[in-house]
């Protein structure tokens, strides 16, 4: 069944987006911590807050503080900006030298026609529709944005199912195929031709 074998294609390659997340959320993890627990750093930062305070130690600990807070964000900003390069270049590069994917090569399916030009828009809107929007959205929340994040998960959740809904029906073309002008395909195996067998007397 061909939707079948597109949705098993998805999960294969939103796995590998998952075990890549994880890997980024660990080191982002690690990053943090390794912020928090320099000592040597915090004091020297602590004393020259507190000498360019005027003896304000308040102010002194909330500069302190907002400054850790900031350098967290942006780490984790970081690892959902790399999240969503590297997705964009995993689905560009697959489509553009094997016309697919890993989840569609496991399952024998195939982009056509050959696509070129088109491997960068088809990668674009997989990558929006699947992973860019919900990096947005995580980012907004991370930054205290919490209205404006439910907002764009909102979106986020719209634009998935407009890119994956459409294949379930006639033509079985997603969002991503009408924009780059794709269709995904079974891919054929050409069988064997049968040679006569010639006798010798």
């Amino acid at each position: 069944m061909p939707k079948l074998r597109r949705a098993v294609a998805w999960f294969v390659d939103f796995a590998l987006v998952v075990a890549l997340a994880s890997a980024l959320a660990v080191l982002t993890f690690h990053r943090i911590s390794a912020l928090v627990t320099d000592v040597p750093e915090l004091a020297t930062r602590g004393g020259l807050d507190l000498l360019t305070s005027r003896g304000d130690m308040l102010d002194a600990s909330q500069d302190l503080g907002l400054s850790l807070w900031n350098k967290s964000v942006l780490y984790v900003e970081q690892a959902f900006g790399l999240l969503v390069l590297t997705v964009f270049l995993y689905q560009w590069a697959c489509l553009a030298l094997a016309g697919r994917t890993v989840g569609k090569a496991l399952v024998g399916l195939r982009v056509s026609p050959r696509l070129g030009r088109r491997a960068v828009r088809r990668a674009a809107v997989t990558t929006t529709a699947d992973v860019a929007v919900y990096a947005v959205a995580c980012v907004l929340l991370v930054e205290g944005q919490v209205v404006l994040s439910v907002l764009v998960w909102a979106v986020a959740v719209g634009l998935f199912l407009l890119n994956a809904l459409p294949v379930l029906f006639t033509g079985r073309r997603s969002l991503a195929d009408r924009v780059a002008g794709t269709a995904v395909s079974s891919v054929g195996f050409s069988r064997p031709v049968a040679t006569p067998l010639v006798r010798t007397s």
